[in-house]
């Protein structure tokens, strides 16, 4: 995890979302890459008299807020690029990813009721669904970034194998352990036999030792997720995604949004 993207708006979530970075990279010897995106009014677009000049004032802008930024002290240790993109956000995004070898985004989301608009059908969705390596997405305030307790939601199907072996390189490079967790809900009901033989084939098919199973039963795949890591403390929810498809086959279409706009910590994603 030596190069981490930040995308920012130079509001105060996105820098919740830099501190969050600055942590991960100051245990890992990483390099930083602050993104900011200029989405120009349409008239902008296209070069005629006086719009040029507008474009150069956004451009100027954002350079200054750079500027102002790169002042932290939190990041003043560390290794820091700033590049400002011209296209759609997540697009920019996509392109960072490539040309610089990004290994892990880290981005905001504006709490609670802007996550509908920003994660859910917007630029965060739409990084989480397209992007090729992990991103931890922020909605709070953090002194430190002490990773304890890490929940990994599966359901333990084939499909889970590639985005949990990303997991485990994150758990890795972090210095933490994954604990496994299966939600049981009344709709996809398993006994406890039943779900114990699926979670045991899993972890040899894995090779997995000393990774601690759990199994909650909830309502939901999502009040099961968020229950079971209030009541453990949990500092960090991890799960995997399919893409534009949305997430593993067990869980309802609305269940990414459910779990990142009611859960009071981060969650981190991983592609299928």
């Amino acid at each position: 995890m030596k190069r981490i993207l930040v995308p920012t708006d130079f509001s105060k979530e996105a820098e919740m979302a830099l501190k969050v970075a600055a942590f991960i990279a100051t245990k890992n010897d990483s390099e930083i890459y602050l993104l900011h995106s200029i989405e120009m009014p349409m008239y902008l677009s296209t070069v005629s008299k006086g719009a040029v000049p507008e474009s150069i004032f956004h451009i100027k802008l954002a350079e200054n807020k750079f500027e102002e930024l790169l002042e932290k002290p939190y990041i003043e240790d560390l290794e820091v690029h700033e590049a400002i993109g011209h296209g759609e956000v997540h697009l920019d995004i996509n392109e960072a990813v490539e040309e610089k070898n990004i290994d892990l985004i880290v981005i905001a989301s504006h709490g609670v009721s802007g996550f509908k608009e920003m994660f859910v059908g917007s630029n965060t969705e739409k990084v989480v669904s397209s992007s090729n390596v992990p991103v931890l997405v922020i909605k709070n305030e953090h002194q430190s970034f002490d990773i304890n307790y890490f929940i990994y939601l599966s359901d333990f199907s084939e499909d889970c194998k590639i985005p949990f072996k990303k997991a485990q390189q994150f758990a890795k490079e972090v210095g933490v352990s994954v604990n496994l967790l299966y939600v049981n809900t009344p709709s996809h009901f398993k006994t406890t036999s039943e779900i114990n033989q699926k979670m045991k084939d899993f972890m040899m098919s894995m090779n997995l030792e000393n990774h601690t199973f759990h199994i909650y039963n909830d309502t939901s795949v999502e009040k099961g997720a968020l229950n079971f890591a209030r009541e453990t403390n949990a500092d960090l929810i991890g799960l995997g995604t399919h893409g534009r498809k949305g997430l593993l086959s067990f869980f309802n279409p609305n269940t990414s949004e459910d779990i990142v706009n009611h859960a009071n910590l981060p969650v981190i994603t991983f592609r299928y």
